[in-house]
């Protein structure tokens, strides 16, 4: 997994040799790869930081990266351990869980109070004020409809449902058909630009200098960014005043950070705002496609205004396919596209260990803005990197039913055959078998020598 998001990152295939890893195996526990998927994301972007920092030492020796599992495990979980005076955070709300429903499963997110509104209102429950009381209520209400009917309808009322899907079934999905013709991540040299001059910097801030704009919200995108600050970059979030946000939430991911209200669409803030533009280094967003491009914030229109910009953008569906505009969390794409089945027990459906797609998209995410740092050293230009949390779901999936690295294929009398390879593996042993599979009882009785 590491292998292939460092290329994708356009990272040289060698540095990944100065990778060492250690601390205990057993944690994150599940059925899909998830501790690999984690190591693999924290690596890269620990990869990317030690790259910008060699580059900017003058191409001094790149810096030993060190993952430990359970370094990793934790800040996978981070939310779950933060305290604030001793109090644990509030994390889903009552009306965010699994339902039942006339034909299979819905997943439901009301966490912020607009959403959980839309939720009510598509359902045509009332509003009592209390989640506990409401429960049964909605539980009611759901039973007697079919989930695709509650998908649809919530999410025409602006709310967010999902119909819990087997991998099968979100493959034949359109949205899933779309997904799984996509990479993991994108990066691209998007317009020309300058060469970026950026002073030595330590190991301990290889990002130092960097202004990075900060429009995201919940888990990726401000796991992105909170690591970018953490290596040493000024990173201002920026959220609207019309949206309201989790204090425990950003308690969490606001770590280095600082953080503003400006309503874009009031003259004197957008006139302050585009004054930020002016000398931003890196601009991360992580709204819905197209929920931006009205302010000017598409990646074309800021590249434009501020040449030699890094875009990082980050959606839960992708910008593309059916669901391209919709609205998502980790927690719905992981029942929509077949996690939540393969994790469940006796027909109810489970989840990750962790928030494992948004955690992990943050980090490919910080990765990728490193990286095209790096690259701008010395070939200048303005990048966009695109991520979905359905992409990293797809890898995910990917790389738990497809385990390429140990399969082989030959030709021989039976035609092109795809086998696995041996396990049984020492220093100077053999790697492979030295003739292929036969057809049966087609060899003469008689030994080879």
């Amino acid at each position: 997994m590491i292998k292939h998001a460092w290329a994708l990152l356009g990272g040289d295939p060698a540095h990944t040799a100065a990778i060492e890893y250690g601390g205990p195996a057993a944690v994150l526990p599940a059925r899909l790869p998830v501790r690999e998927l984690a190591r693999s994301t924290v690596a890269v972007c620990a990869l990317a930081a030690a790259e910008l920092a060699a580059a900017r030492a003058g191409g001094s020796p790149l810096p030993t990266v060190r993952v430990d599992d359970g370094a990793v495990a934790t800040a996978f979980v981070s939310e779950r351990h933060l305290l604030v005076d001793g109090r644990p955070p509030v994390t889903f709300a009552p009306l965010s869980r699994f339902w039942d429903t006339a034909d299979g499963r819905v997943r439901t997110h009301a966490n912020y109070p607009h959403h959980r509104a839309r939720l009510l209102a598509a359902l045509g429950v009332a509003d009592c004020g209390d989640d506990e009381a409401l429960v049964p209520r909605v539980a009611a209400e759901l039973a007697g409809r079919t989930a695709a009917d509650v998908e649809d309808v919530v999410y025409a009322a602006g709310g967010l449902a999902v119909a819990v899907r087997t991998p099968e079934q979100w493959a034949a999905h359109p949205q899933g058909a779309a997904v799984a013709e996509r990479p993991l991540l994108t990066r691209e040299r998007f317009a020309d630009g300058p060469v970026r001059t950026l002073g030595p910097a330590g190991p301990v801030a290889p990002a130092a200098g960097l202004r990075v704009l900060d429009l995201t919200r919940v888990i990726a995108g401000p796991v992105a960014t909170r690591t970018l600050a953490l290596l040493g970059a000024d990173v201002l979030r920026v959220d609207s005043p019309r949206l309201p946000e989790s204090q425990d939430a950003h308690s969490d991911t606001g770590f280095g950070k600082r953080s503003t209200v400006l309503d874009l669409a009031r003259r004197a803030d957008r006139a302050v705002f585009e004054e930020l533009l002016a000398s931003a280094d890196v601009v991360v967003t992580g709204y819905r496609p197209g929920a931006l491009d009205a302010y000017g914030l598409a990646p074309e229109a800021l590249v434009e205004r501020r040449p030699g910009l890094v875009v990082g953008q980050l959606s839960a569906w992708g910008a593309y396919g059916p669901w391209g505009g919709r609205r998502g969390f980790d927690s719905l794409v992981q029942a929509a596209c077949g996690i939540a089945a393969v994790e469940g027990d006796g027909g109810e459906p489970g989840a990750l260990p962790a928030q494992a797609l948004d955690h992990g998209t943050g980090y490919l995410l910080a990765a990728a803005v490193l990286r095209s740092v790096t690259e701008q050293l010395t070939g200048g230009g303005s990048h966009v990197a695109r991520f979905a949390l359905a992409q990293t779901a797809a890898w995910l999936m990917r790389n738990a039913y497809e385990p390429s690295a140990w399969l082989a294929e030959a030709d021989g009398p039976l035609g092109r055959v795809r086998y696995a390879l041996p396990p049984v593996s020492f220093d100077g042993g053999p790697r492979d078998w030295s003739r292929p599979a036969g057809r049966w009882g087609a060899d003469a009785p008689t030994w080879l020598g």
